[in-house]
């Protein structure tokens, strides 16, 4: 049995530390670009949203608490924050993705979700701040258009 067990671990040890984990490496077809925008936060109310079902998206995502979600102005979705595009933001250790889109009258403009905490979405407040976005390293020039 102590046998079984020592061969399992030893498989297992060898078979993972095979994998490349390494996101990072020289290989990857993305880069990080930085764009500055107005940053606020949101939480998934239906005072807040408009919508009904405040904690669906515009793309039909569902929002749920620990969610690390954005949504971003539709002018910021032809610049490549499309739907699940990754995001760094500055003064956050997480990167989001991105699940909504906001209105058509906000330009430039990022919402952070906030679940249901109101009181952390007000603190956060406005601010301009620069966020990260990962893009494929092909499509770079569409961001300084």
């Amino acid at each position: 049995m102590k046998a079984g067990v020592i061969i399992y671990l030893v498989i297992f040890y060898f078979g993972f530390s095979s994998c490349n984990f390494n996101s990072n490496s020289d290989e990857s077809n993305t880069v990080w670009d930085t764009l500055e925008v107005t940053a606020s936060a949101y939480n998934s109310l239906s005072w807040q949203t408009g919508a009904g079902g405040a904690n669906i998206t515009a793309w039909g995502d569902t929002l749920k608490p620990g969610l690390n979600a954005i949504a971003v102005s539709r002018d910021l979705i032809k610049r490549g924050l499309d739907h699940n595009t990754r995001v760094k933001i500055e003064g956050f250790d997480s990167v989001f993705l991105v699940k909504d889109k906001m209105h058509y009258r906000w330009k430039n403009k990022i919402d952070i979700y906030m679940d249901k905490d109101v009181q952390k979405a007000k603190d956060f407040g406005r601010k301009k701040l620069k966020i990260y976005v990962e893009v494929p390293k092909d499509s770079i020039q569409n961001l300084e258009d």
